[in-house]
């Protein structure tokens, strides 16, 4: 925002209050009302909003407070921001970032501990990314703000509490890689976002038994990086999907369909993924945490795949 006087911030409780997770705090001191915008209690009227400010020249930064709220702007975000470039002709862009804090963790219910990110990947015309480390959240952004398409940023809320040091020189990073976070050479584990400090997790842990896990971070979810997928699994000819959406139709389907109609013939056994059961997210802490993807599971889904389970 110090950089580009065209980019401003809106949505529920940004300003005064300094974001629902402290995100915004200092900015409404810093840039005033007219860059850092509260808006109406309207997911559909603040992101249609957005959607114009962009295509009127501007870089919107819109802020949904939680995933589930954005399904009250889902026809503004399908029919509208990823289908003007192609209905123009491309002769109209929107380049609008919308934020959401995504997935479960916090004891927050069934109403706001979706991971939906699948839906949005689901869509051409939108790049999706999910940030997971201090590195992404602010490169992401960085990088989003140059994209001349509507990027959809999936921050689980579980990871804001995250601390450390960024270089004076952090910036842009790329919204079309993924990263390997661990190399390994027995089997690779995959996920993204609030999954990867389980994964990292279960790797320490399966490296103590003698198994080598390699980890990568998708980054992207839409386009994903199938070329550092299948190179990974080419040389360790076994992978885990994690993911913290429900399996019926989650991403971790889709990755796992991916890998084997490429990499069939590399594969020394079949694919696992660790995904939350088919339940509403629990309220009580003990439920909550049974019904997602945890540590043990995704060391138990890599043992079986390397026939030791």
């Amino acid at each position: 925002m110090q950089a580009d006087p065209r980019v401003f911030l809106m949505g529920e409780d940004v300003g005064r209050y300094g974001g629902a997770y402290a995100v915004s705090l200092g900015l409404l001191e810093e840039f005033g009302p007219e860059r850092i915008r509260d808006t109406p209690l309207s997911e559909s009227a603040f992101v249609g909003a957005g959607i114009g400010a962009a295509l009127n020249g501007l870089r919107p930064i819109v802020e949904i407070m939680t995933v589930n709220f954005s399904l009250l702007a889902l026809d503004q975000i399908l029919n509208t921001a990823a289908t003007i470039r192609h209905m123009s002709g491309g002769q109209f862009s929107v380049p609008v970032i919308i934020r959401m804090a995504t997935g479960a963790g916090r004891q927050l219910a069934a109403q706001h501990s979706h991971s939906l990110e699948n839906w949005y990947a689901h869509i051409p015309g939108l790049r999706v990314v999910a940030p997971a480390t201090l590195e992404d959240a602010r490169g992401m952004l960085t990088t989003a703000l140059t994209c001349p398409d509507p990027v959809v940023i999936f921050e689980h809320a579980t990871l804001y509490n995250l601390e450390g040091e960024l270089p004076a020189d952090a910036g842009a990073v790329d919204l079309r890689r993924a990263a390997i976070r661990r190399s390994g050479k027995d089997l690779t584990l995959i996920t993204y976002g609030g999954s990867l400090p389980k994964c990292m997790d279960a790797a320490t842990q399966l490296a103590a038994a003698g198994i080598d896990a390699e980890v990568i971070d998708l980054r992207s979810l839409r386009p994903l990086d199938d070329q550092t997928l299948l190179a990974s699994v080419a040389r360790t000819r076994r992978f885990v999907v994690v993911d913290e959406g429900w399996r019926s139709g989650s991403l971790a389907g889709e990755l796992i369909a991916r890998i084997t109609e490429t990499a069939f013939y590399d594969l020394d056994a079949a694919p696992v993924r660790v995904c939350s059961e088919e339940v509403p997210i629990p309220y009580a802490k003990h439920l909550e945490e049974a019904a997602l993807p945890q540590t043990d599971k995704i060391v138990r889904a890599a043992q079986t795949v390397m026939n030791r389970g």
